[in-house]
């Protein structure tokens, strides 16, 4: 079974960086893709990030240039590292993880495995 669990959420300020993690038990890095999603305070779930099995990664306009995707296939883990941040980051992050690439990627739908979130809150 399958469980991601996120972890590193927190409190800070605008203009800081928040690291946030993602343990993945279970999981296949050999073929396996890994995202980022977020769900603000009465909005719909939105892609973040996504990075592929041979390392490319994919960014949303909203965060390109502040936000980098990464993974260690030796720890199992995907992370995400937030530099200046804006209130408008403010979110529970999601992890969400699948075998094999999918070219709505940046969509909910095509990703098996979702962790609980973990909650960012950026303060202005």
């Amino acid at each position: 079974q399958v469980q991601p669990v996120e972890s590193g959420g927190g409190l800070v300020q605008a203009g800081g960086s928040l690291r946030v993690s993602c343990v993945l038990s279970g999981f296949s890095f050999y073929n396996g893709a890994m995202a980022w999603f977020r769900q603000a305070p009465g909005k719909e779930r939105e892609f973040v990030a996504a990075i592929r099995s041979n390392g490319a990664t994919y960014y949303a306009n909203s965060v390109k240039g502040r936000f980098t995707i990464s993974k260690d296939n030796a720890k199992n883990m995907v992370s995400l590292q937030m530099n200046s941040l804006k209130p408008e980051d403010t979110a529970v992050y999601f992890c969400a993880a699948r075998q094999g690439w999918h070219i709505y990627y940046s969509t909910v739908e095509p990703w098996n495995y979702w962790g609980q979130g973990t909650r960012v809150t950026v303060s202005s």
